[in-house]
């Protein structure tokens, strides 16, 4: 079971540092779609969102053709750097965040499209410059569907597989997330281990929805 403590950890490590990320980036793209008009801008969403439908093993490859020793951003990462994403905790968090990020993307702008316009201007009028206003009034107002869409994306990259292994493998203490090692105990008849691994999984997931769910929009409204 020690092997399973260390994939709980490796999971919860991995995809703390993709929801962090995420959180960033969601806020960030999220806010400047949802003020910005410019052209391309619907096809830019339909990029973003596009992990959100793609399968997770096409994005992984897409991932080891771009972050591997032979591309050009993974040979100049290596070479200034000495950076290598393959085979890595640090690969696993790139594919959790890449699959994850339309989680915590699509709250994220839908929330800032929510907060009333007149509220901004009305700070304008008070000579609040554009920073403080996002701090002061947008994100304040904005702030739970954020948070929910960033609890989704987290229970995403915790489960995530596909990618991660594409990716980072499976290397026992080192890049064998939670998932996987639910797919290594099956493979090898562990039932005993595999039980333990789903369950903590489930009961995760679980708290995460019904978190996200007491966070949700409409349920605030509706209140």
């Amino acid at each position: 079971m020690d092997s399973a403590w260390t994939a709980l950890l490796l999971s919860l490590k991995v995809a703390g540092w993709a929801t962090a990320i995420n959180l960033v980036l969601g806020i960030a793209v999220g806010y400047a779609l949802a003020r910005l008009r410019f052209p391309g801008r619907d096809l830019l969403d339909t990029l973003l969102t596009l992990p959100m439908v793609m399968p997770p093993t096409v994005l992984g490859y897409y991932l080891l053709v771009l972050m591997g020793r032979r591309s050009w951003l993974g040979a100049w990462l290596y070479d200034h750097f000495g950076i290598n994403m393959i085979f890595t905790w640090q690969g696993a968090v790139v594919a959790a965040a890449i699959v994850a990020f339309p989680l915590a993307f699509k709250p994220a702008r839908a929330a800032f499209e929510a907060v009333d316009g007149q509220l901004e201007q009305a700070a304008r009028v008070l000579g609040i410059g554009e920073i403080g206003i996002f701090f002061r009034v947008t994100l304040p107002l904005a702030w739970r569907g954020i948070l929910a869409g960033v609890l989704l994306a987290f229970a995403r990259a915790l489960g995530e597989f596909g990618a991660t292994l594409m990716v980072a493998g499976s290397i026992p203490g080192k890049t064998q997330t939670l998932s996987i090692a639910v797919y290594e105990a099956v493979q090898a008849g562990q039932d005993g281990v595999a039980n333990a691994l789903v369950l903590v999984t489930s009961t995760v997931c679980v708290a995460v929805l019904l978190a996200a769910g007491r966070l949700a929009p409409g349920r605030i409204v509706n209140r």
